[in-house]
């Protein structure tokens, strides 16, 4: 089992491919990683190194890894921060390339734009590319309740809203849409709630919510975290469900661990454990159709 992992790398810390590689392999699921940029350490810290590659590097490493047979082996191809818009259309040209290569390939789109707390923190240009290329090819996509409301192009603040909107997000290509540090009337203000929308082969919606306790910090990096264990749940076979289960839980484990050492950096390798057999397990709970149902066209 193989993953195409496309996103940024740093040489100090935990976000991008540096937050997601490990955890994937440790479920034991080969990663094939291309770098989008390669910096010294995540934006924050008072100095930065290193750049956004070039566009022809990366197409260079996506047709090396395509050349050495990488699109036949893989299972899914997972994209997070991309730098600029011309990597972005390089990448929609790879996954299109791949998809069809592999036709049961899934694709999972992390749509890294922003948050509620900086806003959009990318490039103007690439948000449009991902919402009009990107998306359109995913099979899953993950965004968190920012790039969810910039992504339908409305603010959303219920689950009827969070359904429609997904409703129509799915008409444009993804099956399932993963809602992460949702924000809606009703979510307890101790808790984190992260959803789940799957549009079923009959048509049908289904969705799910996982609520876990709230830390108290707040790390760079849990977006792109959330998307890896999300993939390799998914690559091991489990339904979006239970996958969404392990990784909220994954990620609560993680967290509970940094605040415990008090780290700016999320302490991802000794929570290994943790990724794997996640204590407490919160779970997936279906949410009633009533809740939505007939209030979505």
């Amino acid at each position: 089992m193989t993953v195409i992992s496309i996103q940024s790398q740093v040489a100090f810390g935990h976000v991008g491919n540096s937050a997601a590689t490990f955890p994937i392999q440790l479920h034991g699921i080969d990663v094939v990683a291309v770098p989008t940029t390669l910096l010294s350490n995540r934006p924050g810290y008072p100095t930065i190194r290193g750049r956004v590659l070039d566009v022809q590097l990366v197409a260079d490493l996506l047709q090396g890894i395509e050349e050495r047979g990488a699109i036949e082996s893989a299972r899914m191809i997972l994209s997070g921060y991309l730098g600029s818009a011309d990597i972005g259309s390089d990448v929609a040209d790879f996954v299109a390339r791949a998809k069809a290569a592999n036709p049961a390939l899934l694709y999972c789109c992390d749509p890294v734009l922003g948050d509620r707390d900086r806003g959009m923190f990318v490039r103007s240009d690439v948000p449009p590319l991902v919402r009009d290329q990107l998306c359109p090819l995913a099979d899953i996509i993950t965004p968190n309740h920012f790039e969810f409301e910039f992504l339908c192009g409305a603010r959303v603040t219920t689950i009827d809203d969070v359904v429609a909107k997904a409703r129509a997000l799915m008409a444009r290509g993804p099956a399932t849409i993963v809602i992460t540090s949702a924000e809606l009337a009703g979510t307890p203000t101790a808790e984190i709630e992260t959803l789940a929308i799957e549009r079923a082969e009959s048509g049908d919606i289904r969705a799910w919510r996982v609520r876990t306790s709230r830390v108290p910090i707040s790390p760079s990096g849990t977006g792109d975290l959330f998307a890896g264990l999300f993939t390799a749940a998914r690559v091991r076979g489990l339904a979006t469900p239970d996958a969404l289960s392990h990784a909220a839980s994954g990620i609560h484990g993680v967290l509970v661990r940094t605040a415990e050492r008090g780290t700016e950096e999320m302490r991802i390798v000794e929570s290994a454990g943790v990724m794997l057999d996640p204590k407490p397990r919160f779970a997936a709970v279906a949410i009633d159709a009533s809740e939505y149902q007939g209030h979505v066209s």
